[in-house]
């Protein structure tokens, strides 16, 4: 039996991501399969490189300043360019190239020109998560095999069909979404909202919905679902709260999960 792990996006709620590893990891659960998108790609890629528990550690420490610092501003494409910290998780946490990886891992990107999904899962691996996280308004678009790519949340949140693709027997599913769009939708009806607000608010209703129509048609065999609705798009400083969630919303599951793996 493979149990393969398919990490949503989600911006800074992805760093529950971290804390649901390692609560599975503390149920022995044995992961051979990673895919991500986004966000969920990042982590996604630590976790295939074995590194996932150091950059973790990292994560929790994030202050507001550090995550200034990592914003690369930019006018073209994007409010940022997304390059600083692709650059310093790659020197830090991941493997140079796919074929390294300690496990089997793909992240999603979307065509910009044509909106088709795209499976990155060979070469080097910085540019593919580039591509993965590249949020319309926020992130430059990159540059890759002759076409622009951007966030894989446009087409795949939640890329449980990858994870069965790469030979995934049980997939456990990570979903960031959960009270986001109705929360922002209410807000949204308090007062004019800025511009960044519209962007995120449309953005999360959009992703939401995507993942709720793919998860219909391809659900998991586990979902977890960390409640994260208070999270901001750049609340990237509240790393150990989230990983916190990530390790309670997996324990709220964990008797789903011992059922569908004993029934292997």
């Amino acid at each position: 039996m493979k149990v393969g792990l398919a990490l949503g996006s989600g911006s800074a709620r992805g760093w529950a991501h971290f804390g649901v590893i390692r609560e599975l990891r503390a149920l022995g659960v044995s992961i051979d399969i990673v895919c991500g998108t986004s966000v969920g790609a990042l982590v996604g890629a630590a976790l295939a490189s074995g590194n996932e528990e150091a950059m973790a550690e990292w994560v929790a420490r994030l202050g507001w300043t550090d995550v200034v610092a990592l914003m690369d501003v930019s006018l073209r494409g994007g409010a940022l360019q997304g390059d600083k910290v692709v650059e310093y998780c790659a020197e830090h946490f991941f493997a140079d190239r796919f074929e390294a990886l300690q496990l089997p891992f793909a992240c999603v990107a979307t065509e910009l020109s044509s909106g088709r999904e795209v499976w990155l899962r060979e070469g080097l691996l910085a540019p593919a998560l580039r591509a993965s996280i590249a949020l319309p308004g926020m992130f430059q678009p990159q540059r890759l095999g002759g076409h622009w790519l951007v966030d894989g949340g446009l087409v795949n949140p939640v890329p449980v069909s990858l994870c069965r693709a790469l030979g995934a027997d049980v997939v456990i599913a990570v979903e960031l979404g959960a009270g986001r769009a109705t929360r922002h939708m209410r807000k949204a009806a308090e007062e004019i909202p800025t511009l960044g607000a519209v962007l995120a608010t449309s953005i999360n209703i959009m992703q939401t919905r995507i993942a709720r129509a793919r998860l219909a048609g391809d659900p998991p065999d586990v979902l977890i679902q960390p409640r994260l609705t208070e999270f901001s798009i750049l609340d990237f400083h509240r790393g150990k709260e989230a990983i916190e969630e990530g390790v309670a919303a997996t324990r709220r599951v964990r008797a789903q999960i011992e059922a569908v793996l004993d029934g292997f």
